[in-house]
Parts: structure tokens; C-alpha cells; sequence
């Protein structure tokens, strides 16, 4: 039968584990685009790189195969639509991760109105609610090329494809009414009265505050007293 299939990490850990701005670019990321953990964005940043460094090894040779290389490298990254139609070697170096992550079928589906919000989308993908062309994909990351985008929907089989589900309605948010000059007057009237008819309630307790510590005192005062009055009894 052989040996079984090691199963190899498809991304490459970052160098320094404890690097403050990576960190933090990490945590944007994961609140703008939902992912479930960094290895999602680990994964896709390894592939940039890999095609960062395809190019520079490209722009040298000049063979045959590197010609070849370079038409297919190319033509790929046009076709998931982060290169122009005249782009060359030079742009890929150009190409930042969030050109990437636009093209995820997650973003994909938040941006053609599929879905309320970037985690509903994920919810929606994993549960197999979504299709391209007839196929069902159940990976957030999946890069979803130009063509593809326009294929992009509900499965027939799902009940999300019926429009008028809950879940798809899109909630109007209704515009606020301008405030008149006459009201604007009005608050500002009202909030100096509230201030003002907090004051005495202030006072108030500084009243009772007092009462307290002159309690306080008169005790004392009274078991001197008590004591005194003891004495001469003796």
C-alpha cells in the first residue's frame, strides 16, 4: 500500500512571534474580514509572498520555461482580478494583501448584498448555502476569479434563495428629522434647568452629611458624661 501522504503546512508561520504592529495589523484584519483564527490570514499571505517571490526570480531569467513561467503567473493573477490587463512582473511586487482579500469568496458575497454582514456571509458559506456555477463551496477563502463573480449565488436547494426570507431583508433605516433652530434653543434651556435642579439636591446631601458628623461628635461628648456622673456616685 506505501507509506501514507504527509500532510505538509500550507503556510509559513511569522519569524518574530511577539512583534507589536504585526499584531495589530492581524486584529484589524480579523474585525474587518471575520476570519476564525491568523492561520486563515498566515495562509494567504504565504501565497502573496509565494507570487512576490516567483516574480523576482522571473524578472532575471530569461529562458524559455521563465517566459512560459511568466505568461502562466501572469495570466493567473489576471484572471482573479488583481492585476490589470497590462500589468507586468514589475506590478505584482505591488500587490498588497488586501487586494487578496477582496477577492475571497466571504468578501464576494458581503459586497454583492448576499449578506448583512461579513460573519452572517461566513455563516452562510460554511452551511453550504452558497454556489459558484452550480457547485457548492463551503471554504471562506476560496479566491473567486472575474469570471466566476457574476456566478456567485444561493443554491437552489437552500432556502435563502427565496428573496423574501428573513434573513435576506434588509432592515430601512429611516432619516432622522432635522432639528429646528427653535429646538436646538429649547435643549440647551432644558439642560441648564436640569443642572440647576440638580444644585439643590447637591445641597441637600451635604445637609445630611453634616447632620451625620455632628452625630458623630455628640457621642463622645455623651459617654464623657456618663462616666463623670459615675465618678461622683463614688
Amino acid at each position: 500500500m506505501g507509506d501514507p501522504k504527509r500532510n505538509r503546512a500550507k503556510f509559513s508561520t511569522p519569524k518574530k512571534a511577539w512583534e507589536k504592529e504585526r499584531i495589530e495589523e492581524e486584529k484589524e484584519l480579523i474585525k474587518e474580514y471575520h476570519f476564525k483564527n491568523k492561520q486563515e490570514i498566515w495562509k494567504l499571505t504565504s501565497k502573496l509572498r509565494n507570487f512576490s517571490r516567483q516574480a523576482k526570480r522571473l524578472i532575471v531569467l530569461k529562458t524559455e520555461q521563465a517566459e512560459k513561467e511568466k505568461i502562466q503567473l501572469l495570466n493567473k493573477l489576471k484572471s482573479l482580478g488583481l492585476l490589470s490587463e497590462q500589468g507586468d512582473l514589475d506590478d505584482v511586487l505591488g500587490i498588497t494583501t488586501k487586494d487578496l482579500l477582496d477577492r475571497r469568496l466571504q468578501t464576494v458575497v458581503f459586497k454583492k448584498g448576499f449578506a448583512k454582514s461579513m460573519k452572517q456571509a461566513r455563516q452562510f458559506i460554511v452551511h453550504g448555502h452558497i454556489v459558484i456555477e452550480n457547485k457548492k463551496i463551503t471554504s471562506p477563502n476560496f479566491l473567486v476569479s472575474v469570471e466566476n463573480e457574476g456566478k456567485v449565488g444561493f443554491s437552489q436547494s437552500s432556502e435563502l434563495s427565496d428573496e423574501m426570507h428573513p434573513e435576506r431583508k434588509k432592515e430601512e433605516k429611516l432619516p432622522k428629522k432635522p432639528k429646528a433652530k427653535g429646538e436646538k434653543g429649547k435643549s440647551k434651556e432644558n439642560k441648564k434647568d436640569s443642572k440647576e435642579e440638580s444644585k439643590p439636591k447637591k445641597e441637600k446631601k451635604e445637609s445630611k452629611e453634616n447632620k451625620k458628623e455632628s452625630k458623630e461628635k455628640s457621642k463622645p461628648k455623651k459617654k464623657e458624661k456618663s462616666t463623670e456622673k459615675k465618678k461622683k456616685a463614688e
